[in-house]
């Protein structure tokens, strides 16, 4: 009977001991299915928004890149005749760097250019040409605007040139060469402000300047906190140049604001995914706003871009955002020339 009882609890135990195991690898069965749909769903999760992100990328950046609706036609040949650009200068800076893209030199050389294309290889060289010709191009905008009338003192180099000025517009002149925009173009023949405004490379009817003048006054750069009509670093300035080009040949308001937005992408490339980003997560679609409104203070000014940025997760860098320099990836209030903003 002792024997009896004995045989049944050991039976008894061995039963629970089975159950307890069966129960156990049921439940690490069931947490390890679910773990693996946890992180399937992780991974689907992240390729999804791999896709939404190249397709924003697509979108603000094509490959393909941008038309820019005007004719270069002999510009660039007469800015290297004029001094504006050293050729030979420009073209050691990019043996360092593969070589110039053979599209650039046909822009520095032939005199039957047509438009344009700006494309995420080419926008620093791009960047250089819009540059020069903005700097050199006369125009109101660098004689009478901000670049003359900024009431700061510059660097200290400007003393001498100051005491040196027989006139308020040579002091305002001394003073403004210190700008990255001035002073940073360093592949000139010359004292870059030999060619500041001088050289008569496209000319302006009454009504273009005042629309130049309208634009540039509303399109902000995210490495400083001025307008295009305050071009005191490389991409003012070429932005400048870019909107007395479109203006000269006619090109509509709308289509100077969309194309300049275009342009700014593709210097900035961070900034503008980012800004698209925020809009998407506000429920706006990039294309259902417009050029203009980005454009402005409120999001592609340094102050403006900051605000947004800060309520957006960090974007991986796709490529380096524009430098103060001649093709450089650095990012240089005013834009006083300073290290990093020269050529490199």
């Amino acid at each position: 009977m002792s024997n009896e009882h004995k045989n049944k609890d050991y039976t008894l135990s061995i039963s629970i001991l089975m159950s307890a195991v069966i129960l156990a690898g049921a439940w690490i069965y069931t947490a390890g299915l679910k773990s693996g749909q946890g992180g399937q769903a992780q991974v689907k999760s992240q390729t999804k928004a791999e896709v939404v992100t190249s397709a924003l990328e697509e979108k603000i950046l094509p490959s393909a890149g941008v038309a820019l609706p005007v004719k270069w036609d002999d510009i660039g040949k007469r800015m290297v005749k004029n001094g504006v650009i050293d050729f030979q200068k420009l073209e050691a800076i990019y043996a360092n760097r593969g070589g110039m893209e053979a599209d650039t030199k046909t822009l520095l050389q032939k005199s039957d250019n047509g438009s344009i294309t700006m494309t995420s290889q080419n926008s620093g060289e791009i960047l250089n040409l819009l540059w020069a010709f903005g700097l050199a191009n006369k125009n109101p905008i660098l004689e009478n605007g901000p670049m003359m009338t900024y009431s700061g003192a510059g660097l200290p180099a400007d003393s001498a040139f100051v005491a040196e000025a027989t006139s308020a517009k040579e002091a305002a002149l001394a003073k403004a060469r210190n700008f990255a925009s001035t002073g940073g173009w360093t592949i000139a023949v010359g004292d870059p402000m030999s060619h500041y405004s001088v050289h008569q490379l496209v000319t302006l009817t009454a009504d273009q300047q005042a629309l130049v003048e309208s634009i540039s006054k509303n399109i902000y750069r995210p490495c400083c906190g001025n307008s295009v009509y305050f071009p005191d670093c490389n991409h003012g300035m070429a932005m400048l140049g870019l909107l007395e080009l479109m203006a000269s040949q006619g090109v509509s308001e709308d289509e100077m604001y969309k194309i300049a937005l275009a342009v700014n992408s593709y210097w900035f490339p961070d900034t503008y995914l980012t800004i698209a980003k925020y809009l998407k997560n506000n429920g706006i679609e990039w294309d259902s706003i417009e050029p203009k409104t980005i454009l402005g203070e409120s999001y592609s000014s340094a102050q403006g871009y900051a605000r947004i940025q800060s309520l957006v997760a960090p974007e991986p860098s796709t490529q380096s955002q524009g430098g103060c320099g001649v093709d450089t990836g650095q990012v240089a209030q005013p834009q006083q020339q300073q290290s990093g903003c020269g050529v490199q």
